[in-house]
C-alpha cells in the first residue's frame, strides 16, 4: 500500500488525524495534513482506508501497487 495526500486540495479537518495518527499529522502553521508515512505497515490498512473515507474532499489517495504492497 502506497499514500498520497493532496494538500492543495485539504481542508483541514483532521479525521485522517485523529483516525491514525501514526500515519497523518496537520500542519502547525495551516491545519493542513502531513504524511508522516507513504508507506504503513499492513497492520495499519484498515484504519488508512477509514481515514481515506472520511475525508471530505477525497484529499487521500491509497494504491496498490501489487499483492505485497
Amino acid at each position: 500500500m502506497h499514500i498520497t495526500v493532496d494538500r492543495d486540495l485539504c481542508c483541514g479537518s483532521g479525521n485522517c488525524v485523529e483516525t491514525v495518527p501514526d500515519v497523518f499529522d496537520q500542519d502547525s502553521r495551516d491545519g493542513m495534513v502531513l504524511l508522516r508515512i507513504s508507506r504503513p505497515p499492513e497492520h495499519l490498512r484498515e484504519a488508512v482506508e477509514r481515514a481515506a473515507q472520511l475525508c471530505p474532499v477525497g484529499a487521500i489517495e491509497i494504491s496498490r501497487r501489487n499483492s505485497t504492497d
